[in-house]
């Protein structure tokens, strides 16, 4: 009952800032939540369920106003662990793509360029794989170079715990321009990312620890042509201190350096505290 609370607030919040979803017919919203919550508790996801808790799928993709007959990207998919429920969700009626890093941006050496292009050979067969469904339904492209038949066809493009990194290897404004052009004219980007306090200082919260202030990514992304739709504490997490001398990877589920005595208490902390934003391409 508190997930389904949950999800029918995120859409609540949501929906007044898309005009296409604001005409939107209630018993089309409730299918659209229907089909949402069908593919988080798919019994194919069991392996990835556990971190459901720190992640909140549902209501994230809610706030990011993702319907199941969308095109979608993710942006920089690593583990894949948020592209085997979207594979589920999209797959029967939308379309979803894996958006790679432009390995020719400087921030990558040979074999890592090689591994990011490998990446996105082999992502169409990995969701496939995850979702019973034809590796014919998804595709993947990295950013080096965007046909111009992909210019302006995305609904939504989502960045999940990764703008540290576009900051910290000074690739982020061709990356996020890139998107730009990807969306259509009303498209969004979702971006969760692990949150710094307000007060940090830069020296910490500048991408090396893996913590940004919201302050400077809404700052970064208008300044990119966004617009800010709003941000959803659905990936809030106030035990986390955000202040780790090792950064954001002493949590779980990395716990890196961590000394086994200490491991009991940040698995007690759980995942980083989140910021959960969404921004609306402006023309």
């Amino acid at each position: 009952m508190r997930r389904s609370v949950l999800l029918l607030s995120a859409f609540a919040l949501a929906v007044p800032s898309v005009a296409a979803l604001a005409q939107t017919s209630p018993a089309q919203t409730k299918a659209v939540k229907a089909e949402l919550a069908a593919a988080v508790a798919s019994p194919l996801r069991d392996k990835d369920r556990a971190r459901d808790q720190y992640r909140r799928p549902a209501e994230t993709l809610a706030f990011f106003q993702v319907t199941p007959d969308m095109k979608v990207g993710e942006y920089a998919p690593g583990g894949e662990w948020y592209s085997r429920l979207l594979g589920l969700y999209l797959g029967p009626k939308g379309k979803l793509v894996g958006l790679y890093f432009d390995p020719t941006s400087g921030a990558f050496n040979e074999k890592a360029q090689q591994g990011i292009r490998d990446g996105a050979v082999k992502y169409p067969a990995d969701v496939a794989a995850a979702s019973g469904l034809p590796a014919d339904r998804f595709s993947a492209m990295t950013l080096e170079k965007i046909p111009d038949s992909e210019k302006g066809t995305f609904d939504r493009i989502l960045v999940m715990r990764m703008m540290h990194n576009l900051l910290r290897w000074n690739i982020a404004d061709r990356e996020i321009k890139a998107m730009r052009d990807l969306l259509k004219p009303d498209g969004m980007i979702g971006i969760e990312q692990h949150r710094a306090k307000p007060d940090a200082p830069f020296s910490y919260a500048n991408g090396s620890k893996g913590y940004l202030r919201e302050a400077d990514v809404i700052k970064f992304m208008e300044i990119n042509g966004f617009t800010f739709v709003g941000r959803s504490e659905a990936n809030a997490n106030p035990k986390d201190p955000a202040n780790w001398p090792g950064g954001v990877w002493t949590l779980p589920p990395m716990l890196a350096g961590a000394k086994d005595e200490d491991k009991p208490r940040l698995q007690a902390i759980g995942e980083s505290d989140r910021m959960t934003l969404l921004f609306r391409k402006r023309d």
